[in-house]
């Protein structure tokens, strides 16, 4: 199902507080926060890493396939893939490591977003595809998480119990804490390498991508875009929390890398971009929520594999996440939809029952059957939260409704049943609403500004805006005649 594991008992206190839609921190390369959440990737050039030693080889296998259900799959585009195999096979001539093996993995996950694993396993989004605007720029991504492990950075992280506590607080983050303090945890976990390796690393990838013949100022640009892209998604206020205190500030990092580059190269090295051949590899590139995780379609989520559907009430602002579905409303509401696995043989009424919920009051339980499926419903308190709990049988499996809300009320009561009652399989209607969101790729023509061709994106909501992060341009920058650019289209 939507791949869902037990939401436990870490939802007590604070509940909506961890639903807040909080975007996956970003690291490394791209510190910052990512855009929405979810999913597609990954390309391995290679067949089986190995790490510096025996551990760090046995620690990324463990953690390779957790990583990949967490960030909602493995994104197959073998244009993408070709382009990123090539990158990495000159970064690695480069870095004087012609013969070591690493599995370079695209996260279908529109999260801007790079990390690395012991063992040699690399992970870029396909958030990062999205953004970045020529393979220098994806280059300088790679050459930074290559110079962690030439650094063996990852290796003075590797121990079993801190891999193990790095892939719970990444799922942690997707899947949102249980309270702020633990949202802060999964922060602190993704920037699992120190301020001072940060630094090493940015000299360290410049360094390679300079020797690989790419432009070492392609670094430069990324944080650019990636600053700009941070704000666009979360806004300013979000973005200062968001940005991890072991990790250098944008701006900071930006006049290092480019300081680091000239010093190394010049101020005009000759250098490859590649950005044509860039652009060819991510025209039709997924941009935003995979739809095959499911579609928000204004207060409605449909799931096209699973082929259900169900509504939220009015008010409620609905994100997709790997490993469920969550919503706000305001900051005094939240629902989460996940999935759980149950014994068949288990009424619903006594999961509710069997201890996984906080506060709740057993005489609230009450079963019913809701469009041809058995469901249980009850209720929970807590000292600052009420929550409305609610299950089902699905196609084999529990799925669960958790409403949260700071105060009571009939009308909390009516939307969280509503919503229950909504879930249902999804017909072909529904199954039509569900629209493909891509990126084309776009030659400009004599005449063309930056203005005229955002325009091509008005359709979108901040459309204009998107063009020119994602073409990293500001409004009235000439455009080049026959050079490639990116917009959104919406199929």
């Amino acid at each position: 199902m939507i791949a869902l594991g037990s939401l436990a008992r870490h939802f007590r206190a604070g509940f909506a507080v961890a639903l807040a839609l909080a975007a996956t921190s970003c690291t490394d390369l791209v510190s910052g926060p990512g855009a929405s959440q979810q999913v597609a990737a990954l390309s391995s050039p290679v067949d089986q890493p190995t790490g510096e030693d025996a551990e760090d080889a046995v620690i990324g296998q463990r953690e390779h396939p957790r990583i990949i259900a967490t960030y909602g799959g493995i994104y197959s585009d073998p244009n993408a893939e070709y382009v990123i195999a090539h990158i990495v096979g000159r970064l690695l001539q480069a870095a004087g490591q012609p013969n070591t093996q690493y599995t370079v993995t695209i996260l279908d996950t529109a999260d801007v977003n790079a990390f690395a694993l012991p063992g040699g396993y690399i992970y870029v989004t396909r958030g990062i595809l999205a953004l970045a605007n020529d393979e220098s720029e994806i280059a300088a991504v790679l050459s930074h998480e290559i110079a962690h492990v030439v650094l063996h950075h990852a290796r003075a992280r590797s121990n079993k119990q801190r891999t193990d506590q790095l892939v719970d607080k990444v799922m942690t983050g997707v899947l949102g804490g249980s309270s702020a303090q633990a949202q802060q945890a999964s922060k602190l976990s993704m920037a699992a390498f120190s301020q001072q390796q940060e630094l090493e690393a940015d000299q360290k990838g410049i360094e390679i991508a300079g020797k690989a013949g790419y432009d070492p100022f392609a670094a430069v640009r990324f944080l650019s875009a990636m600053g700009r892209f941070s704000k666009f998604s979360v806004g300013d206020a979000a973005q200062a929390d968001d940005f991890l205190s072991s990790h250098p500030s944008t701006p900071d990092r930006i006049q290092r890398a480019q300081t680091e580059a000239q010093k190394q190269f010049g101020p005009n090295p000759p250098t490859e971009q590649d950005r044509d051949e860039y652009m060819d590899a991510i025209d039709g590139l997924s941009f935003g929520a995979s739809a095959q995780q499911g579609a928000i379609v204004g207060q409605r989520f449909i799931q096209p594999a699973l082929k259900f559907t169900f509504t939220v009430p009015n008010g409620y602002r609905l994100q997709n996440a790997p490993n469920a579905v969550v919503g706000v409303a305001g900051d005094s509401e939240a629902v989460r939809f996940d999935s759980a696995e149950v014994p068949t043989s288990m009424a619903l009424t006594d999961y509710l029952k069997s201890g996984w919920i906080a506060g709740l009051d057993p005489a609230s339980v009450t079963a019913a059957t809701v469009n041809g499926m058995d469901t249980a419903s009850g209720v929970a308190k807590t000292d600052q939260w009420s929550f409305r709990v609610s299950v089902a049988r699905f196609q084999g499996q529990v799925v669960r409704f958790i409403f949260a809300a700071k105060t009571d009320s009939p009308r909390f009561d009516f939307g969280a049943d509503a919503t229950l009652r909504s879930f249902r399989p999804a017909t072909a209607a529904d199954l039509a609403q569900i629209r493909r969101v891509s990126v084309k790729v776009i030659a400009a023509r004599p005449g063309d500004t930056a203005d005229r061709l955002a325009q091509r994106m008005a359709g979108l909501s901040r459309g204009i805006d998107l063009f020119y992060i994602l073409n990293n341009l500001l409004p009235g920058d000439p455009v080049i005649v026959g050079q490639k650019y990116k917009i959104v289209t919406v199929q």
